[in-house]
């Protein structure tokens, strides 16, 4: 089996600011609710799913508590959670970064996140220029590094100064846990090159995409190392691409252009994000040309910031899509879905039978040996499969 016919790493998104059926409206919203996390997780533990992306901001529940709950209630799901230099010291994230994985037996992945808004890093303290935001990210990761994989850390350095650190437990993954990183920009594309194990990628057009994992081949190659690479998407999977499509609509249908224009400025005049500039250059906020590439679209990008596409139709349209991205060398997605319970569901049965994944971990038998099909949930139960029916 080549690496490009290995299944992908599917990974589910624990919405921790709210959750709902329409982009833009409040009918049929769900708050943000722990209870309501909790059921997402199980299902996607449940379903076959390996991890769950958890973000960050200040609209995000504390995505390393959130996890340490999260974990108590999932067997085999995976954490990313977020690590932001600067927001703590790196010895302080070495000892938050260990003990949840030895919590949770070795389920943790770590998600670096040195940008995004500049307006909510001068809230955390951080009031570095976007580049240099970069070289305080070496610096740290040098002492946490050093830390969490053989407990001691020194470091007299421009940005992070740390005199004798010391980590007294390790965590379970040796010699730490993965480290995930995503950022468009040159500086960023270049820090990746010398630190982490996965460059993620939002979603946007495969030719895009290849152009972006040359460069960070390219820049590991020079420092001796190799990336392997994910993508963060959304989906629309239904029975048919017609459905799909339709759908895509019903999600921006209560969606005002007043909304759209008053969230692309937010984004516009808040973010020095180059991937955000990346996906909002889609579709310059305009609702007319929303297909960006075959069956991805750009929709949801109208109002939400990040990750702002998704891939619409049937399973088979999906998963060929889905193949063309693999072939560049993403053998990673983190995905989700409007709300994200159902859609946990919707994904595992539709589209993992397409691309060679398995379904529900642990299923009971429901029967002797006889095939039955659904009968409607009766007192009777399911019924005999007829042939020919």
């Amino acid at each position: 089996m080549s690496k490009h016919d290995k299944p992908l790493d599917f990974l589910w998104f624990i919405p921790t600011s709210g959750d709902g059926s329409y982009l833009g409206s409040d009918d049929l919203s769900r708050p943000a609710d722990p209870g309501y996390f909790r059921e997402i997780a199980q299902a996607a533990d449940r379903l076959g799913y390996s991890g769950v992306l958890i973000p960050t901001g200040v609209a995000c529940e504390e995505s390393f508590i959130l996890a340490a709950n999260l974990a108590a209630y999932t067997e085999k799901l995976k954490f990313l959670v977020a690590i932001r230099p600067g927001v703590a010291s790196p010895a302080y994230y070495a000892r938050l970064a260990s003990t949840l994985d030895r919590v949770s037996h070795g389920r943790l992945l770590l998600n670096i996140v040195v940008g995004g808004s500049a307006q909510e890093l001068a809230g955390d303290g951080i009031f570095l220029p976007h580049d240099e935001r970069y070289d305080h990210a070496d610096e740290f990761f040098q002492v946490f590094n050093s830390l969490i994989e053989t407990g001691k850390g020194d470091l007299d350095g421009k940005y992070i100064k740390a005199q004798g650190a010391r980590l007294g437990l390790p965590p379970v993954q040796e010699p730490r846990p993965p480290l995930y990183f995503g950022g468009s920009s040159d500086a960023g594309i270049e820090f990746s090159a010398g630190i982490t194990d996965k460059y993620l990628t939002w979603g946007e057009p495969p030719a895009q995409v290849a152009e972006k994992i040359g460069k960070v081949r390219a820049a590991a190659a020079k420092k001796g190392r190799e990336v392997t690479f994910g993508i963060r998407l959304h989906f629309i999977v239904r029975e048919t691409d017609e459905e799909a499509w339709a759908d895509a609509e019903k999600l921006i249908s209560k969606l005002s252009d007043e909304t759209i224009a008053s969230a692309q400025e937010v984004f516009s005049k808040a973010s020095d994000s180059v991937g955000q500039s990346r996906m909002q250059a889609l579709h310059n906020g305009r609702r007319d040309k929303l297909e960006v590439s075959p069956n991805l679209w750009a929709g949801i990008g109208l109002v939400r910031s990040g990750a702002g596409t998704a891939l619409v139709g049937s399973p088979k349209t999906v998963a060929a899509r889905l193949r063309e991205y693999q072939a560049l060398g993403i053998d990673t997605v983190i995905a989700s879905g409007y709300p994200h319970l159902e859609e946990a569901y919707r994904l595992s049965e539709l589209l993992f039978p397409e691309i060679g994944l398995d379904g529900p971990r642990n299923q009971i038998r429901s029967s002797f040996g006889a095939k039955q099909v659904f009968g409607g949930g009766g007192h009777g139960g399911n019924v005999k499969l007829v042939s020919g029916s």
